[in-house]
């Protein structure tokens, strides 16, 4: 157990060290909406810090956003793609002093790192893991900037914009149920500071509904059960901000912007929920229209407060008109799609 870890589990909090290394609070479990503020501690993320005078340029060759005009006060989302154009990652990525940092599920982290660093070759460039470093924090709801304000004199006031200060890093990221979120990025010390002020105005939250509130804002994150699954587009990468069509080469760019330019996009990533518990990202789904093959895969998948199961879902926009589409096979529960916070191309 690391020291943040650690902190959280003298401080209240239920820790599982397994493979998810998930965090959770007593009342979470009771809770039937989402309280007005709230503060999650994202131990299931991990980061990459890339340093050096070729940092830029060589990252730049590597994923699917521009790196080279990447700004100080902004953070950006970037996909990592194998040769074929299928996701191995996807990023949350900013610029902190002399260092981009990349923010990844942690679980894949390591693995993506050695990936990386195989084509680093004679680059001016290091890929150092500084996940224990930091403390990742989750706030959202209407009182969360209020919340901030002590450690940030300036709150970011669109999504993806970024400000730092003493304290670290404060990113917006994108709304969900309608309310503003936020990551503060902190050095330990400064985190296990200001955990105390904190929980005067928010309430501690499981890191599983940061997950939920990431599900609701449309926010897909490659795991290891979907990695080389999708291309950008088929979970909406495009339309968040994750691609530039611009910038140039980099694994899989062809194959991405073939499926851009050329014929129409068949499949696309919905909002969905199910009767069901225990689904997990790689669940394939299965659509009436077509019984005996999937119609499609689960992304992302967390427990709503009503019991429910709320998900992201890649499938067929074919399998989705005149038929139903259904969780493990034709016979399965029944998904239910609901609307996006961002349209849908026509």
């Amino acid at each position: 157990m690391n020291a943040w870890l650690h902190f959280l589990a003298q401080n209240g909090a239920h820790v599982d060290e397994g493979g998810t290394q998930l965090v959770d609070f007593d009342g979470t479990q009771t809770l039937n909406e989402l309280p007005r503020g709230f503060v999650a501690p994202l131990v299931d993320l991990g980061l990459i810090a890339a340093t050096g005078e070729e940092a830029a340029h060589f990252l730049h060759n590597q994923i699917t956003n521009d790196v080279e005009h990447l700004d100080t006060p902004e953070a950006r989302l970037a996909g990592y793609c194998s040769p074929k154009g299928r996701l191995l990652a996807t990023f949350l990525m900013w610029k902190s002093g002399d260092a981009i940092l990349l923010q990844l599920p942690r679980q894949i982290q390591a693995a993506v790192q050695k990936r990386l660093q195989v084509f680093v070759l004679r680059a001016k460039v290091k890929l150092n893991d500084v996940t224990d470093n930091h403390a990742v924090l989750g706030l959202g709801g209407e009182i969360a900037a209020a919340a901030l304000a002590p450690w940030f004199p300036s709150i970011p006031s669109l999504p993806f914009a970024k400000t730092e200060s003493e304290a670290g890093v404060l990113i917006r990221v994108a709304d969900a149920f309608g309310q503003p979120r936020y990551q503060w990025i902190a050095p330990l010390a400064m985190a296990e500071q200001a955990w105390p002020e904190l929980m005067k105005k928010l309430t501690p939250v499981g890191t599983a509904v940061w997950r939920l509130t990431e599900i609701h804002a449309g926010m897909p994150h490659i795991t290891q059960a979907t990695q080389e699954q999708f291309v950008p587009q088929m979970v909406n990468f495009e339309l968040i901000g994750g691609v530039n069509f611009k910038k140039g080469c980099y694994p899989g760019q062809e194959i991405v912007a073939r499926s851009q330019y050329l014929g129409k996009l068949k499949r696309r990533m919905l909002l969905a929920s199910v009767a069901a518990t225990a689904v997990s990202a790689g669940t394939e789904v299965f659509s009436t229209n077509d019984p005996d093959q999937p119609c499609g895969m689960v992304v992302n998948a967390e427990r709503n407060f009503d019991g429910s199961t709320d998900c992201l879902v890649e499938v067929k926009i074919a399998a989705t008109e005149g038929g139903s589409v259904h969780l493990r096979s034709a016979q399965g529960p029944v998904l239910t799609f609901a609307n996006l916070p961002y349209p849908l191309p026509a």
